[in-house]
């Protein structure tokens, strides 16, 4: 079975890729895809405040932490949803499709990279986001570019 990974975020790039894969892909029973999700950082708001922290003062600021993880991925359910429903209309089974959301990630990129790794992905899917801009990729397009050996990655634009 062939595996293809499709990086997806909230942006319209995003979902440009979740398009070109149904209609590359569509129709074809011997394919999964994986729909990967890597939340940001964490706001500085959550960051230690220099100094120890209590363990009463660790439980509530995991408590918080976890609220603000467990929004994010809240948030992006109807992303994954519409994504399901796209590759659905191009003939990609919803038992074909699987999602993720990465959320102890301190490198977008390579958490991506990561996933495809550890999962078995041969191809990665990504969006460019930036279609404004003088450079060709954006930062975690381009960096999934240069250090996606024995992965093959299409940007999407």
């Amino acid at each position: 079975m062939k595996k293809m990974l499709i990086a997806l975020d909230d942006s319209t790039a995003a979902m440009r890729a979740v398009e070109y894969a149904g209609q590359q892909f569509g129709g074809n029973g011997d394919i999964e895809v994986g729909l990967v999700h890597v939340l940001p950082n964490l706001p500085a708001i959550f960051w230690d405040e220099g100094h120890i922290l209590s363990e009463e003062e660790k439980k509530d600021r995991k408590k918080v932490v976890d609220k603000w993880v467990a929004d994010r991925k809240a948030k992006m359910e109807p992303v994954f949803r519409k994504a399901s429903e796209v590759l659905a209309k191009s003939g990609i089974k919803a038992g074909q499709v699987r999602t993720k959301s990465i959320s102890d990630s301190t490198d977008v990129a390579l958490s991506i990279l990561e996933e495809a790794k550890d999962a078995g992905y041969q191809t990665i899917i990504v969006g460019r986001c930036d279609r404004s801009s003088k450079h060709l990729l954006g930062s975690v397009s381009g960096k999934i570019v240069n250090l996606g050996a024995g992965v093959a990655v299409t940007v999407v634009e």
